[in-house]
C-alpha cells in the first residue's frame, strides 16, 4: 500500500551518526561526511547495502563493515562503468561509421540521411529530420560551423551529420 514520503533531510554528519549507530565502522568521520556531501548519501546507500546483516530490513551492519569498504565498491563500480562506456562508445562510433559509409555507397548519395525518398515511413523520416535539425541548430562542433560558413547546402553530408555527437554537452 502506498504512503506519503515522510523522511526528512539529514546533514552528512547526521548520516554518519545513523551509520555508526547501525554498526558501520567509520575511521575518519570528517572525510566520510565530505564523501556523503559530494557523492550523496542516496547514491552511496547502494554500496552500504551488501554490508548489512540479514535480515537487511533491520539496517544493521555486519561486524567489521566499514565506510571505506562501501566507498571502495563505489569507486570500483565507477571505474568499471567508465571502462564499459568507453568501449561501448568505440563500438557505437564504428557501427555508425560502417552504416553511414555503406548507405552512402549504396545510394551513391552523400546526403541520403536528409532525403525522404530513401525512407519507407514518412513519420520516421520527419522524426529523423527534426532530430537532425535540433542537433545541428545547437551544434558547436568546428566541422559543422565550418560547413555552415563554407557551403550553401541546407544540410551537411550524412557522414558529417552522424559524426555530430548526439550526446554533446551544452557549452
Amino acid at each position: 500500500m502506498k504512503q506519503l514520503f515522510t523522511k526528512t533531510f539529514y546533514f552528512p554528519q547526521q548520516h554518519i551518526v545513523l551509520l555508526k549507530n547501525r554498526g558501520l565502522l567509520i575511521a575518519d568521520e570528517e572525510k566520510a561526511a565530505g564523501y556523503i556531501y559530494n557523492i550523496d548519501y542516496f547514491r552511496l546507500s547502494a554500496y552500504f547495502y551488501p554490508l548489512l546483516k540479514s535480515p537487511k530490513e533491520q539496517h544493521l551492519y555486519k561486524p567489521r563493515a566499514t565506510f571505506v569498504q562501501a566507498l571502495n565498491m563505489y569507486r570500483f563500480d565507477r571505474k568499471l562503468r567508465l571502462l564499459f562506456f568507453t568501449e561501448i562508445e568505440k563500438i557505437e562510433v564504428a557501427i555508425c561509421s560502417c552504416i553511414t559509409n555503406a548507405v552512402s555507397e549504396y545510394f551513391n548519395d552523400l546526403f541520403w540521411i536528409t532525403n525522404p525518398t530513401y525512407f519507407f515511413n514518412m513519420q520516421s523520416f520527419r522524426y529523423t529530420q527534426d532530430t537532425i535539425d535540433a542537433e545541428l541548430k545547437k551544434s558547436k562542433e568546428d566541422f559543422i560551423l565550418h560547413f555552415r560558413s563554407a557551403y550553401t547546402d541546407d544540410y551537411p553530408p550524412a557522414w558529417m551529420i552522424t559524426l555530430q555527437d548526439l550526446h554533446e554537452p551544452e557549452r
